[in-house]
């Protein structure tokens, strides 16, 4: 019953919003899905051509473009992530500052939250209060998915120094308190209390955090990328690191080689496995138990652009999702393999496949 008024608040909302008037327009005829999975394809900067695509699991069909077939409305300009809460889909579109509302069965537009400086990506504390993590702003936004207003900052601005910091990015919660890794030319993980909505303590960690999880002990894992020759913030070996959230510090640092560049830290339904992309795709159990293991080889040499771009793993059979970006410029493709590494199917998304969402 909430979820149906707060759609019903929404779509209400949505019909004040005159530039994104809807189109008079035939839509599309779409099965009635059961499980399935988002895609949320990032497109290329400055060109609006972000989108979102729809993999029937069970059916092994792919439906592309299903925003903009729905509702007859671009998604904007690199689109970076989803969020489901109940029957609702929230996709952060960055360079568009703004954040979409859809019905996560429907694909209908529902509303949207705008007010955002560079937003990336957004996390629920309660029905009625979510942070949005921003690349330029130096705060984390509060805002309200019922109203879709936003009723507040956080500023995490670090004065002074070389660097622009800090920039928000991930945010993973453990009991009250928020952490949040922040990638841009840092090397920081921040802690908010949610309770108060303050920053109140950082964690150092290595050079430029660019993803993190939490594993079923109530650890979490960050990836750091060490930055890249020639960069102006330093240049290291990078690193798997696992973070303790009580004591706030590091108990385990896996380093890689210096020019690696991994990425895209997921992990498995039941919280004891890692996935990751370091050109190709490796797993490795939290527990500690056995070394890092070769998941799926790249069909792409060490110098290729694009390639294997993020992994999703799906958390109730845990086959894993890789995406594949070929040049950057193309439409991607999207790699679905059992929990034992054998492939079960290949299907064509859109420009630069980012993130993967699982809706049961």
């Amino acid at each position: 019953m909430r979820a149906l008024v707060i759609a019903i608040l929404l779509f209400a909302l949505s019909g004040c919003m005159d530039d994104d008037a809807l189109w008079n327009m035939r839509k599309p005829d779409y099965p009635a899905f059961s499980k399935g999975l988002f895609v949320v394809n990032e497109g290329n900067f400055m060109y609006d051509n972000a989108s979102l695509s729809w993999y029937d699991i069970a059916e092994k069909e792919v439906y592309n473009d299903v925003f903009y077939q729905t509702n007859a409305l671009p998604l904007g300009d690199v689109a970076i992530s989803m969020t489901i809460r109940d029957s609702l889909a929230y996709i952060v579109v960055n360079n568009s500052g703004r954040i979409y509302v859809v019905n996560a069965r429907t694909f209908e537009y529902l509303g949207k939250i705008t007010g955002l400086v560079s937003p990336r990506y957004m996390h629920f504390v309660s029905d009625t209060k979510a942070y949005v993590s921003d690349l330029y702003a130096r705060t984390l936004t509060i805002v309200n998915p019922v109203t879709l207003e936003v009723t507040g900052t956080i500023s995490v601005n670090k004065p002074g120094g070389r660097f622009y910091q800090h920039s928000t990015e991930q945010m993973v919660q453990i009991g009250r308190f928020l952490f949040v890794n922040c990638w841009s030319f840092d090397d920081s993980i921040l802690v908010i209390d949610t309770e108060t909505d303050e920053w109140i303590e950082t964690i150092e960690v290595l050079k430029q955090p660019n993803s993190m999880v939490a594993d079923r002990f109530g650890k979490i894992w960050v990836l750091t990328d060490g930055g890249y020759r020639g960069n102006p913030f330093g240049h290291e070996e990078p690193a798997l690191m696992r973070i303790d959230p009580a004591g706030r510090q590091a108990e385990t640092v896996m380093r890689f080689e210096l020019n690696d560049s991994p990425r895209s830290l997921a992990i498995n339904g039941s919280g004891d496995t890692l996935y990751f992309i370091n050109r190709h795709v490796y797993r490795y159990a939290v527990n500690g138990e056995g070394s890092l293991e070769l998941f799926a080889s790249s069909p792409y040499g060490a110098a290729h652009p694009g390639g294997y771009y993020s992994v999703g793993v799906d958390p109730s059979s845990s086959e894993a999702y890789v995406a594949d970006a070929i040049d950057l410029v193309q439409p991607g493709l999207v790699y679905r393999f059992r929990p034992d590494a054998t492939p079960v199917d290949t299907f064509r998304v859109g420009i630069i496949p980012r993130e993967f969402r699982f809706r049961p």
